[in-house]
């Protein structure tokens, strides 16, 4: 009955995770339109420490989107382990990549297609391989797992590099380094992610019937909660402000993934109950999820695709063999005939230079 039980649970879990991927993906790109529109009109900018935004709707409409995600997500801590919900953050990225092509102009190509295809592929190799069991079933046991000096020393230092970065290198390097704001966003969300896991015992502790509003830890929980989400927000809206949203997303996943992966193993320890073989598959998963952000991302500007794949390989031949691009084959196509014209000109000039030919310069 507890095997069923646990899986049911885990169910609920992985939709509530899916369901809330959609609704942040779709927050960024709400929030950028309202943050572009904002510097279309002049306003004092959000990098820059203004407070425009919360005067433009479209700022809200995405607050809102990444509120009922984050709800989701609060829900879904409850049901699942963070080693499966974080993970499953990469369903975010593909929202906004997909998204930012159609409002923000932003061009999803070969490189974009096959990157969401592999976080797809990593995601469910992930979803296969999480701990279905939760480690943590009641507000005591979450109480015992805090005071654990490993947690301990982990969130001290969490807390110190956040200082640092906040205070001395932020307002030197935040308008230039993306990294700055992002990881201030990142290490601090391992903290949240903490809080709502034990806010969602709670809940479905409350649910139970059980007097959880008088434990003092569900108190320090939601004020815990609510200063790391207020700094997540305000440093996640530097961030896009500055930086290009396709740059912004995969970069605050992969930290903030991260993060939270260390924190579960370091608080929860999910991973001492894991076999080999699904360690293994989780982390091959998030390594995949990982590179198919890459290629989503870093090739975004690269117009490729299956169109230009037999091209390139006929010119890779042609390299290869050492043959020239003769002028009947440049002219025989129109559009490709200033390109093929170029490609000559280089060629004949390598080959004047390797020959010692005055006329290549």
């Amino acid at each position: 009955m507890s095997q069923t039980r646990g899986k049911y649970d885990f169910c609920i879990g992985l939709v509530l995770a899916m369901s809330s991927s959609i609704f942040i993906g779709g927050s960024f790109i709400l929030k950028k339109k309202g943050l572009l529109r904002l510097a279309r009109k002049g306003s004092m900018r959000a990098g820059q420490g203004g407070h425009a935004y919360l005067k433009e709707w479209l700022w809200w409409a995405g607050l809102l989107s990444m509120g009922a995600g984050e709800v989701a997500n609060f829900a879904a801590y409850a049901f699942a382990p963070a080693t499966l919900v974080t993970p499953l953050g990469a369903l975010s990225v593909l929202v906004s990549a997909i998204l930012s092509s159609f409002f923000l102009n932003e061009k999803l190509n070969l490189h974009g297609k096959i990157g969401c295809l592999l976080s797809i592929l990593g995601s469910t190799v992930m979803v296969i391989h999480a701990p279905q069991e939760e480690e943590v079933e009641t507000l005591n046991e979450m109480s015992h797992k805090l005071g654990d000096p490993g947690f301990l020393v982990f969130a001290t230092l969490v807390v110190i590099v956040s200082l640092i970065l906040i205070v001395v290198v932020g307002p030197r390097h935040g308008q230039t380094n993306i990294l700055v704001y992002i990881t201030i966003c990142s290490v601090i969300g391992a903290l949240s992610v903490s809080c709502v896991k034990g806010l969602g015992i709670a809940i479905k502790e409350l649910l139970a019937g059980k007097a959880v509003l008088q434990h003092p830890l569900f108190w320090i929980l939601l004020l815990c909660l609510t200063v790391c989400v207020s700094t997540q927000i305000n440093y996640l809206n530097r961030a896009l402000d500055i930086f290009n949203t396709s740059i912004v997303t995969p970069i605050y996943y992969v930290i903030f993934t991260t993060s939270v992966l260390t924190c579960s193993a370091i608080l929860f320890k999910e991973w001492q109950h894991m076999a080999a073989d699904d360690i293994i598959g989780t982390l091959s998963g998030f390594l995949t999820i990982i590179v198919g952000i890459f290629l989503l991302h870093a090739f975004k500007d690269v117009n490729f695709t299956l169109a230009n794949l037999p091209v390139s390989l006929r010119k890779d031949d042609r390299a290869a063999n050492g043959t020239l691009l003769s002028t009947y084959d440049c002219f025989d196509h129109d559009e490709e005939s200033s390109a093929c014209l170029g490609e000559m000109q280089s060629t004949e000039s390598l080959s004047g230079r390797r020959n010692g030919s005055l006329s290549a310069f």
